[in-house]
């Protein structure tokens, strides 16, 4: 199984967009704890309306997403916290069964799990599939 990664950090719709259509990308599976950005465009309900217009499905799945202590360490660079916040994430019954719907919905159809961040090393997205990939190709969508 291929999963795609894509953080919309400094890029515009139509980067985001054609990264994802170049790929082959058929579904983004949200994993922000809260879908809502100060960029243009990439709020949950506006997002998936363009998603959708593109032709690429949209779901989110909250409980994967980052608490808001673990995102205060990662904006302070501070991976040990956020790293042991989003282990402690992932460990929730809820987390654990939108894991497992996040690998099924991948296993479907080619899928991007979206989060902000560029930089794959620097989101929670990389510590998601680590610890819930099982074994899935990655790759790292860069618009």
């Amino acid at each position: 199984m291929k999963v795609f990664t894509i953080g919309y950090e400094a890029t515009t719709m139509a980067e985001f967009l054609a990264a994802l259509q170049r790929a082959g990308v058929e579904r983004v599976i949200d994993v922000r704890a809260l879908p809502l950005s100060r960029r243009p465009g990439f709020s949950k309900n506006i997002l998936a309306a363009s998603l959708n217009d593109a032709g690429i499905e949209y779901v989110h799945l909250k409980a994967l997403g980052t608490p808001k202590r673990g995102r205060d360490a990662a904006k302070k660079g501070d991976v040990a916290t956020l790293e042991a916040v989003y282990e402690d994430q992932l460990a929730l019954p809820e987390a654990q069964a939108q894991a497992a719907r996040m690998r099924a919905l991948a296993a479907e159809k080619p899928s991007a799990l979206l989060c902000f961040e560029r930089d794959p090393r620097h989101c929670h997205r990389t510590l998601l599939l680590a610890a819930e990939g099982e074994g899935a190709e990655v790759v790292d969508l860069m618009p």
